[in-house]
């Protein structure tokens, strides 16, 4: 049996009908890999996700993080430049705290017509991208945690 580790997950009040679509995935998966959530918060949207990575990741018993949420297409380059700012600052939490997060943000500029068919994938694939770069390296071993 693999090493359990722990995972907190932040996620984004915006979009909260898909953003719940997208912590459940966020759990199925994880339990199917070996990570054990131990902790989600929810914040009011993406902006605030690097401080409540980084005040979660400074606790010795929380091993890595995800963050979940979308940034939304607007009528104004925010979102744009919003969603630069926070993958900035999100990677520079890995790397200054040494621990992995995975992103399952949606966006920026993505559409509503465009965001269902990409909740489950995303928030699979940053579950999965932490499961990695916590040490378990045999691909194959991954579970999507579905029987196909």
């Amino acid at each position: 049996m693999p090493k359990s580790f722990n995972l907190a997950l932040v996620a984004g009040e915006f979009h909260r009908e898909r953003v719940m679509c997208m912590v459940d995935e966020a759990r199925r998966i994880a339990a199917a890999n070996a990570l054990m959530v131990i902790e989600e918060v929810w914040v009011p949207g993406s902006m605030e996700k690097p401080l409540a990575l980084k005040r979660m990741l400074q606790r010795p018993d929380i091993d890595a993080a995800v963050a979940l949420g979308v940034i939304e297409q607007g009528e104004t380059s925010h979102g744009i430049v919003m969603a630069h700012a926070v993958l900035n600052a999100i990677i520079a939490l890995q790397l200054e705290l040494m621990k992995p997060i995975g992103v399952g943000i949606l966006g920026p500029e993505i559409s509503p017509q465009q965001m269902d068919a990409r909740v489950i994938p995303y928030s699979r694939s940053a579950v999965l991208a932490v499961r990695h770069m916590l040490g378990h390296h045999d691909l194959e071993s991954i579970s999507t945690g579905s029987s196909g």
